[in-house]
């Protein structure tokens, strides 16, 4: 059988000899320890994220400003449903579409709608959910990648497929689903997943953002219980209670999110468009922004939960 989750990938910008890393896995139970995140001021115009599509043609970097957008080159495979994470410094994908063989192997077939997160200060990544043969089988398990090998670990109690990983009070934590179209929140701890308020919408597809503050941020998504109607509110988990605390410009759903200095940039998939979601030192949101657009004829097929990766003005170009 060939499997689609998980092989050791490193990814090269061409003409340069330093990876970033790239990989996907294996098996038995470990814990779960909190994750602190320090964020430290930087401005827009500093900011550059290489913005990593379906397909390896379309990759580019972007300055967190808007004034510039890059065509960038690296050797990749295709990113097609995978989750990815930084682990110990290196971007690795998990599952998804790609039909290569690979030598590491995670303990579930994961083709579409898991999740990754990093956890344990970057050393390790939690791949959580998704489901196998399209939608047709529900994951609720979980697994523990170190860099070299995966374990398992609790399972949910909810299934969460396009239901995302982020960080609440420093836990991993999951809110919502497309399959059963629930608002269940949980987050999971060393003894297992315990439930969270449930978010007003029966959401998915949203991005979950980690603020400072220790609470958790939901952007975009689709409502299941509207129909599946697009979503543009900005909602905030905090103290144990959800309370919308923006919106974005245009409504949309499978985007993604990163978190640098004091502003949230997020690369949209319906609309296409760039947004940058600016927060004062109290991380509260001041301002919506567009900067910018996703490049090529079919944005719709290429930036799919776009993986995004800091770094600087002149990688891989």
């Amino acid at each position: 059988m060939i499997i689609h989750f998980l092989g050791v990938f490193a990814f090269f910008c061409e003409g340069k000899g330093e990876p970033i890393g790239i990989e996907q896995e294996t098996n038995t139970t470990t814990e779960i320890s909190t994750t602190t995140t320090e964020i430290k001021p930087i401005e827009p115009s500093d900011v550059f994220i290489l913005v990593i599509a379906r397909h390896v043609d379309e990759i580019y970097l972007q300055s967190g400003d808007g004034s510039s957008k890059i065509s960038a080159t690296i050797n990749a495979p295709d990113t097609a449903h995978g989750a990815h994470a930084l682990v110990n410094g290196k971007l690795h994908f998990f599952g998804g579409g790609n039909s290569k063989k690979l030598t590491v192997r995670l303990n579930k077939e994961r083709y579409r709608g898991h999740a990754a997160l990093s956890i344990e200060n970057g050393k390790k990544a939690l791949i959580c959910f998704g489901s196998q043969n399209g939608f047709s089988r529900k994951l609720k398990t979980c697994e523990i990648f170190d860099g070299s090998t995966t374990v398992s670990t609790f399972a949910s109690v909810w299934t969460h497929t396009l239901g995302g990983l982020g960080l609440y009070k420093n836990l991993p934590t999951s809110v919502g689903s497309i399959i059963f179209a629930h608002q269940k929140a949980e987050t999971l701890s060393a003894t297992g997943w315990t439930s969270l308020p449930d978010h007003p919408k029966r959401i998915s597809g949203h991005s979950l953002v980690a603020l400072e503050n220790q609470s958790l941020l939901l952007i975009g998504g689709v409502d299941m219980g509207n129909n599946g109607a697009d979503q543009s509110g900005i909602w905030q988990l905090k103290d144990d209670n959800w309370n919308q605390i923006g919106e974005l410009l245009q409504a949309d759903y499978s985007g993604s999110a990163i978190y640098i200095g004091r502003s949230i940039y997020y690369f949209g998939y319906l609309s296409g468009a760039i947004k940058r979601l600016d927060f004062n030192e109290a991380e509260e949101l001041q301002s919506v922004s567009k900067i910018g657009n996703n490049p090529g004829d079919n944005p719709l097929d290429n930036f799919y939960l776009p993986v995004l990766f800091q770094t600087v003005s002149n990688y891989c170009i």
